[in-house]
């Protein structure tokens, strides 16, 4: 597909009716195109639920987070009255961030531009100098509201008031996680990779039903039972599992994933809940353009205290071993997708249904909604 096809063109060039023995990957153009990624950022980014903070993050009155979703500032705020609440973090006087701090708490939000201040429930309190103005309804002026919910230990926003709600949203995931407990782990530590790729890249990767890491995770294959390796798919999710085995090959590997199975859940569109026994990470994959993304990975542990620190501290550092080899290919694949040698490829029945799935919901979204302006 030429850089002078029609967006029309592009998007038609992939047939998501197609039963997985039958299909190919969605084609190279919707990974460099921007065209490609403005669309996403209107018909995913802005109607999909994204996990923007922890629970743990907005106990208190106060506690806030600041955060981005489809290009839009936003804020997460804990009320005084218990109520969880998200804002555009937009001044309503002169359109500057309000918040500024990437967390922490406060009695009031106050726009350090020219002082505005607004409650914890986004009400406006406060307008330094502003007597005078006419036709002013202080009412009417207070931060744009956004939906918030929760889900175990994490927090959610959706910038589409029409959204289905978050449990509906996440569809049979939740009954799925339940029985891990993972609201019990306790975070430990944030590591943010910027990776020279299209989002969907890093995404097909973690999708395509473990085929890579007998070839590109020797440490990671040593500890998993590849040949039961197992996907499922429904709704909006796929999990990946695996039986554990016992292994002396990587030491740092065997010593920190254990358990008796292996975890792997995504959400549609780039939400990643990795769980081993005592263990979860999370990664969330941030689209930046056509060419780039970011991944943030959070590492949680049943156990954080000081005795378990160094233990701890190289579980994370076998997660970023584990990243760093990803990255690689990750961004030898962007590379590729340029190509003229490469239009789009066939899948693998028996590992990459997870892929198809991401496919199938993706050209559903970025169709159906490819006349759409942003929320």
């Amino acid at each position: 597909m030429t850089i002078s096809a029609s967006l029309e063109q592009i998007l038609s060039s992939y047939d998501e009716h197609k039963p997985l023995p039958e299909a190919s990957t969605i084609p190279a153009s919707w990974y460099i195109d921007p065209r490609i990624a403005e669309l996403e950022r209107c018909s995913v980014f802005s109607h999909t639920w994204q996990m923007v903070a922890r629970t743990g993050q907005l106990n208190q009155p106060g506690q806030f987070v600041r955060a981005q979703i489809a290009g839009e500032p936003l804020v997460v705020v804990r009320g005084n009255d218990g109520e969880l609440r998200a804002f555009f973090n937009v001044c309503r006087h002169h359109a500057a961030a309000v918040v500024t701090q990437a967390c922490g708490q406060s009695s009031i939000l106050q726009c350090p531009y020219h002082g505005w201040k607004y409650g914890l429930d986004g009400s406006l309190k406060g307008m330094p100098e502003f007597d005078g103005v006419q036709d002013f309804d202080r009412n009417r002026n207070g931060l744009m509201p956004v939906r918030a919910d929760t889900w175990e230990c994490f927090v959610f926003v959706s910038l589409d008031s029409a959204a289905a709600p978050l449990k509906r949203f996440l569809g049979r995931l939740g009954q799925r996680v339940g029985p891990l407990g993972i609201s019990q782990l306790h975070f430990f530590d944030r590591r943010t990779y910027d990776i020279h790729c299209n989002w969907k890249v890093f995404v097909d990767n973690y999708l395509d039903g473990g085929y890579h890491v007998p070839h590109l995770h020797k440490g990671l294959n040593s500890v998993l039972d590849y040949k039961q390796y197992t996907i499922e798919c429904e709704d909006r999710y796929c999990l990946q599992s695996s039986p554990m085995v016992a292994s002396d090959e990587d030491a740092a590997t065997a010593a920190t994933r254990k358990g008796n199975r292996a975890w792997y859940f995504w959400q549609y569109p780039n939400l990643m809940i990795n769980c081993y026994e005592g263990y979860m990470d999370t990664n969330y994959v941030v689209p930046v353009d056509a060419n780039h993304c970011r991944v943030i990975f959070d590492f949680y542990f049943g156990d954080v205290g000081e005795t378990r620190r160094a233990h701890n501290t190289q579980s994370v550092e076998v997660g970023n071993r584990v990243q760093d080899e990803d990255l690689g290919i990750c961004e030898d694949v962007q590379r590729g997708l340029k190509s003229r040698a490469y239009g789009a490829g066939r899948l693998s029945v028996r590992r990459e249904a997870g892929e198809h799935l991401f496919h199938r919901l993706l050209a559903a979204d970025l169709k159906g909604n490819s006349g759409a302006n942003c929320v």
